[in-house]
């Protein structure tokens, strides 16, 4: 197993080579607007997952993963041209759910907003039940002593 730092140089070395052919373009009408989100390779070396991100529908999405597939060995050339291993790791690409997790925090981040303006807008004539300060104090007469 290799060492987990060198695993991480070596995702980010694979994100920026694949990162930067794509910008070259391919030679595909399916690939929408991509972005490399993020690479995760394997213990060994041998095996590196491809995030990535589409701007557009769920068809321009699954279009856009087609032409990757499909470049997928063209790829992994450009990337074992650029590492200096004995091996050049297999690639595979997964769409990210980024952008849909982010639309579920925003509706979450969302309700407690309301949720927080709900309980302000109780609380502005409320008074307390007992007394406004509830700690035990000493009394006046016992510092004297």
């Amino acid at each position: 197993m290799a060492d987990p730092a060198r695993a991480a140089k070596m995702a980010d070395r694979i994100k920026e080579i694949v990162a930067r052919r794509i910008e070259k373009g391919l030679r595909d009408p399916r690939l929408g607007f991509v972005t490399i989100t993020d690479v995760r390779v394997t213990g060994d070396l041998q095996h590196a997952s491809v995030f990535f991100t589409v701007y557009g529908s769920d068809e321009e999405r699954q279009d856009s993963l087609a032409a990757l597939k499909a470049a997928t060995g063209m790829l992994r050339t450009e990337v074992g041209k650029g590492l200096t291993t004995r091996l050049t790791p297999s690639l595979e690409f997964f769409l990210d759910a980024l952008p849909e997790s982010a639309a579920g925090i925003e509706a979450l981040l969302a309700e407690a907003k309301e949720r927080d303006s709900q309980v302000r807008q109780a609380a502005e004539g409320a008074h307390y039940a007992g007394d406004e300060d509830p700690y035990v104090k000493p009394r006046e007469d016992d510092e004297e002593k």
